[in-house]
């Protein structure tokens, strides 16, 4: 660090002071670079160098490294990030002694969050688990921001799972899991944006209720599908009585269509394997015995 004291001539008009020179000093700090390489760095490297050339032919067995096309290595000398980035896929070469790396897999992974007990909007309690897929985007902020970014992304899932699902009533819960999904993802990516982490899916899996809930639940849907039935029926005893007034009144018009009628039920008894015996008896011989007076004998034919 070096430091610098210069003494600076101003002029100031109208200003109350107790010095009458009108002289001010300025302090210049000059701060040091810290991409510069210092002495003992240049020598460590330089070592370095020099026993590579030593153990030469057998160091090159330390010196070059490989990653996958999958991967992908970020360099350390001396603590400091080495310039050019990332690298890889194929073949890098690294100083014993002084270089250290780390491999970052580029594919993508999914993991459980652990079922989690939520406490929702109309204060009902569920237990929700799910699964999340994420892949690295960006290895040197997955290496340099986050000491673990699979720890880091694991509890910041299981938080958001929570959160998420505390703002909603539990008939949107179970009924609108793909917005739930959809929103969860959102909050996650934009957590873990800045640890170069992607969140590519979240999936609700499992949804379980209390055992009383679901008896509950299920005895107000069997109530409610037994209204409708009842509905139902209603409905269609109404529409049958309409028409069953309607042929009323054409069989009223012609009494054939009554006999024709009669004798299709008829048929339909008769198809049907039964014991019962029918036998057509005319309403005619009937009338008589309502009327209270015996059938009429006709007069006798004279001899």
């Amino acid at each position: 660090m070096h430091t610098e004291l210069r003494s600076v001539s101003t002029r100031r008009d109208n200003v109350p002071s107790h010095c009458d020179t009108g002289t001010t000093c300025a302090i210049t700090i000059h701060m040091p670079n810290p991409h510069a390489v210092g002495c003992v760095e240049k020598f460590a490297t330089f070592f370095s160098f020099l026993l590579v050339i030593i153990t030469f032919p057998f160091s090159l067995f330390e010196c070059f490294k490989v990653v996958q096309e999958f991967e992908r290595a970020v360099i350390f000398r001396l603590g400091r990030l080495r310039k050019g980035g990332v690298r890889g896929p194929g073949l890098f070469f690294i100083l014993p002694c002084v270089d250290t790396y780390r491999k970052v897999d580029l594919r993508t992974v999914s993991f459980d969050v652990p079922p989690q007990e939520v406490l929702t909007r109309d204060s009902v309690t569920v237990a929700v688990d799910a699964v999340v897929y994420y892949r690295i985007k960006e290895p040197l902020n997955a290496v340099v921001r986050v000491a673990d970014y699979s720890a880091s992304t694991r509890l910041l899932a299981a938080t958001t799972l929570r959160n998420v699902l505390g703002m909603r009533d539990l008939a949107q819960l179970l009924s609108d899991r793909e917005a739930i999904s959809h929103m969860m993802q959102t909050n996650l990516d934009v957590a873990t944006d800045p640890w170069g982490v992607e969140v590519e899916r979240v999936e609700i899996k499992d949804v379980r209720l209390p055992v009383q809930l679901q008896r509950a639940m299920a005895a107000e849907a069997e109530a409610d599908r037994e209204a409708r039935a009842k509905i139902i029926a209603a409905e269609g005893e109404i529409k049958a009585s309409k028409a069953l007034r309607e042929a009323s009144l054409v069989m009223l018009d012609n009494p054939t269509a009554l006999q024709l009628r009669y004798l299709q039920s008829l048929n339909t008894i008769s198809a049907e394997k039964s014991s019962t015996i029918i036998f057509p008896f005319p309403m005619d011989f009937l009338k008589c015995f309502l009327s209270g007076s015996g059938p009429s004998i006709p007069p006798s034919l004279p001899v």
